[in-house]
């Protein structure tokens, strides 16, 4: 068997060991429901019905609504008194009211300018509805069945629509403000429709629970048009396992996981490459901001956002298959074109530090600008891709980035459930990032990312525009003209394995339990903090006292050997120096690997006569690390399914062992040449 057979054996080994301690890390979850199903397809995006409303929803304070449209332009403000003196007569008090009130489809229901906490609906459920037996999730919330839902539309939701067909709700204001519809951090939703095809909500705020404000689930055709989300624990809209949906004009902050969600979006596009029939959900001309995240979504299939500005949250954009129970996994065919997404630079994480997201969510301080980040995450990035397929990533602005622009990792299928050897290495595939303007602003003023891009090395037909800066790898296989097209494309069935080490010890963070993992610089880790540098010493270390103990007891007194030690210890020293800038990417690394490599090449070939087998070792060794070093500096070298690291780190494993074990043993001394004359049957064998 080769060597490359023996290396590609121990992959199955090290994606389990990699799996179960992911799985191990006791991170949140991204979202817990019910199992759902996709819808068959056949809705459509709803339009906006402009007639009268059927229904309305007011509130009886005159004087506070006479304040409220006191700013209105005449037209709106006479209009609205109108549905006043109506809704009076024959109106309801509070939005739930008036959803049950409906009773067929293509209703339309108007809310009248007003704050309303639907004090029907804050009690803690009783009776029948306190002791429902439903799975508990890891945040402590029931994960009720529709059934549940129906009985009881109020132990999570303060407004539940349920099964309501083609429902318009808007409000009547001149502004989203206008109407408010706040949970007071009393239940999970704000406002849940559930199975309800063809709902359409426009104009109005909704504010303050401890998941979510607006959650869609199970929907063929679904608009959000001109709503505010803010201040929840989890998510300002939340879209599940829905199709036909639309997303626009927008806005959302304060959210601790992300203030747009589209997650499970229907896999409509599963097995088509770059060009797709059409995309299920569509965002644009929405503005997420302040957040842990602007977007996000697991199993975030086929949308197509576009036009929207992601700002001044942790990270800009995510889409990820790396929590389990979402449909549509693993998650693919995205597409972000002409978004602005800059400055996400946020430090939420201290407000998890110092106590403050401990507190009830009510005596937080969300409104004062407090986010509760849910999940770990790399602040300072633009776009980040936890195991995504064919997404598209074209014509945006990325700039302002303290980490990077973009970010590329794989997440095996151990993560999501999955146990099938074969779909181990099914993620980070076929993402093109092409014509983007990185680290310049609209107005074209410079605004560069630290980094332009950050990628674990996995995966196969990834690329990137050929005007990226600054990047780790520094590297890249290049965007051709065409989608598809790739110069220097790599297949690698595993990433680099200090960027799996960093990924392995970033996840074991929780919210709940205040546990920040020590050793990540994405919370606040520095110079030796980092897990990096730890390793990178740890080995330096190692190598030199095993190398200086080589050298003493077998190559002493050899200039060129002591030439090769010394070049060695540079490479180690420059090592761990290079693991402190990887925030910031330069040549050290690469420099570090050709020194070292230089080293055991020149050790290899001095050691031939007294140990061939181990001084050929040294040489493969050396060639590895000098091969490794043109792979990370110069081209990612096409058609190996292992980075050259990986072949380095199992073969240094196996020679630090030998080096000792040779250092350990006296050389045999030499043995006298026998005196001139001496018959050949005298001279020792």
């Amino acid at each position: 068997m080769s060597w490359t057979r023996r290396l590609l054996s121990l992959l199955p080994v090290v994606l389990a060991v990699l799996a179960a301690a992911l799985l191990t890390a006791p991170g949140a979850q991204a979202h817990e429901e019910r199992p759902v199903t996709f819808p068959d397809g056949s809705g459509s995006v709803p339009r906006h019905r402009a007639g009268e409303p059927d229904l309305l929803v007011c509130k009886t304070d005159r004087a506070d609504f006479e304040r409220r449209i006191a700013a209105f332009p005449a037209g709106l403000k006479a209009r609205n008194r109108e549905l006043f003196a109506r809704c009076g007569r024959s109106g309801h008090r509070h939005l739930q009211q008036a959803v049950d009130a409906v009773d067929r489809p293509g209703m339309n229901i108007a809310i009248l300018p007003g704050l309303y906490e639907e004090e029907p609906s804050l009690p803690a459920p009783t009776g029948a509805c306190a002791s429902l037996k439903a799975p508990t999730s890891s945040f402590g919330y029931q994960i009720l069945s529709y059934e549940q839902q129906a009985q009881c539309p109020h132990n999570q939701n303060l407004v539940a629509i349920l099964g309501k067909k083609d429902l318009q709700i808007e409000g009547t204001g001149a502004s989203r403000l206008d109407v408010v519809v706040d949970a007071k951090y009393a239940k999970l939703n704000a406002i849940r429709a559930d199975r309800s095809d063809g709902i359409y909500f426009r104009n109005f705020t909704a504010q303050r629970t401890t998941f979510n404000s607006l959650y869609v689930l199970a929907a063929d055709g679904f608009v959000i048009d001109d709503v505010l989300t803010r201040w929840n624990d989890e998510y300002g809209f939340l879209t599940f396992a829905s199709d036909h949906g639309l997303y626009k004009n927008c806005e959302s902050y304060g959210n601790g996981d992300s203030g747009i969600y589209p997650g499970s979006a229907s896999d409509i596009n599963d097995g088509h490459g770059y060009e797709v029939p059409r995309y299920s959900i569509e965002i644009t001309g929405c503005r997420s901001h302040h957040n842990m995240v602007g977007y996000s979504g697991t199993a975030g299939d086929s949308v197509w956002a576009h036009d929207n500005e992601f700002d001044h949250n942790m990270g800009g954009a995510s889409m990820d298959s790396a929590f389990p129970g979402h449909p549509g996994l693993p998650q693919n065919h995205a597409k972000f074109e002409r978004n602005l997404i800059h400055d996400n630079n946020e430090d939420y994480y201290r407000y998890v530090a110092d106590g403050t997201c401990a507190k009830p969510p009510a005596e937080r301080g969300y409104e004062n600008g407090v986010v509760c980040p849910q999940i770990s995450m790399p602040p300072g990035s633009g776009i980040i891709t936890a195991g995504g397929n064919w997404n598209l990533y074209e014509d945006n602005w990325i700039y302002g980035h303290e980490r990077t622009g973009f970010y590329l990792n794989a997440v095996p299928a151990f993560i999501r459930g999955e146990s099938a050897w074969s779909e181990q290495t099914d993620t980070s595939h076929h993402n093109r990032y092409a014509n983007n303007r990185l680290g310049t602003d609209k107005a074209g003023n410079p605004r560069p990312n630290r980094t332009d891009v950050w990628w674990d090395g996995q995966g196969r037909g990834n690329c990137w525009q050929d005007d990226t800066g600054a990047s780790s790898p520094r590297a890249l296989p290049a965007c051709g003209a065409a989608r598809g097209e790739v110069s220097g494309a790599t297949a690698r069935l595993v990433g680099e394995p200090v960027k799996l080490a960093q990924l392995l010890v970033c996840a074991d963070y929780s919210v709940q339990a205040r546990r920040l993992p020590a050793g990540c610089d994405w919370y606040g880790a520095r110079g030796l903090e980092r897990v990096e540098v730890q390793i990178a010493l740890a080995a330096s270390l190692l190598l030199a006292l095993v190398g200086t103990a080589l050298w003493w007891r077998r190559l002493r007194g050899r200039r060129l050997a002591a030439a090769a030690l010394v070049t060695g210890l540079a490479g180690l020293a420059l090592d761990v120096a290079g693991a402190t800038l990887a925030l910031a990417p330069t040549y050290v690394p690469a420099l570090a690997l050709l020194l070292t490599g230089a080293w055991w090449t020149a050790t290899g070939l001095l050691l031939r006569p007294a140990r061939p087998v181990f001084a050929w070792t040294t040489v493969t060794l050396g060639l590895l690390t000098l091969l490794d070093a043109f792979d990370k500096a110069v081209l990612m070298i096409p058609g190996i399914p292992l980075s050259p690291a990986w072949l380095r780190l199992l073969l240094g494993v196996v020679w630090v062992l030998w080096a000792v074990v040779a250092a350990g043993t006296r050389p045999a001394p030499a043995t006298p040449a026998p005196p001139a004359g001496t018959p050949a049957e005298e001279v020792p064998a």
